[in-house]
């Protein structure tokens, strides 16, 4: 099995991001995870497609995972894609049509995926699964970084890999050493850590205690 471990941005020291990301690099992650937040679909406002594109131009061997926490998409998709995103999640709400824009991912070349909030079913998944690289949990609800995982979104994703066994599962908030091990036994292979990381005195220690608990 290969898991994926993708530090959050948003819970990075933001004076220095290039800094940031040398240090989790070299610690161990397999990409970054780069929240845009719009203050209208979240209540938050955070990183544009600016810095995305001059992180792509710093690390052009960067994995750049973009969750869209906005309403609406498409526009961000086009901008994101041309920065040098590798990967684009966007809600279910966060579009008019949903099918068409998750081509418009795949078709700017980029991994395409759905993220589901903690209370948004997963029916959705029945009628876009052709077109996704991957289904994005929230296991807290988006908009603020810090937050502690709300437990019964676990047998949320044991219900999705049950379902969609070969659809990769990433998981987004509250995750941790404690219970990094719990969310992979029921699915999940991608996880996204933000405090639990870029809070810790030493990244490498943190990923790698991460990494000694997957299954």
């Amino acid at each position: 099995m290969t898991y994926l471990i993708a530090p959050s941005l948003i819970a990075a020291d933001m004076t220095c991001l290039g800094d940031e990301i040398i240090k989790v690099l070299r610690a161990g992650a397999d990409m970054i995870h780069f929240d845009v937040m719009d203050n209208h679909y979240v209540p938050n406002l955070t990183l544009g497609a600016l810095v995305c594109q001059g992180l792509a131009l710093r690390f052009p061997q960067l994995i750049i995972d973009v969750h869209l926490m906005a309403n609406p998409v498409d526009e961000l998709i086009m901008q994101f894609a041309k920065a040098g995103a590798k990967r684009i999640s966007i809600h279910p709400d966060g579009t008019i049509h949903l099918n068409r824009s998750l081509q418009l991912i795949r078709e700017l070349g980029c991994e395409a995926g759905l993220v589901l909030n903690p209370a948004t079913s997963m029916d959705c998944l029945q009628w876009t699964r052709p077109l996704l690289d991957f289904v994005l949990v929230m296991t807290v609800n988006p908009g603020f970084g810090g937050q502690k995982l709300i437990p019964y979104v676990v047998d949320k994703i044991a219900a999705i890999h049950s379902s969609y066994p070969d659809l990769p599962i990433s998981v987004d908030g509250g995750v941790t050493v404690k219970n990094i091990a719990e969310l992979a036994r029921a699915g999940a292979t991608q996880f996204v850590a933000g405090s639990a990381i870029f809070a810790s005195d030493d990244y490498g220690q943190t990923i790698a205690a991460m990494r000694h608990q997957l299954p």
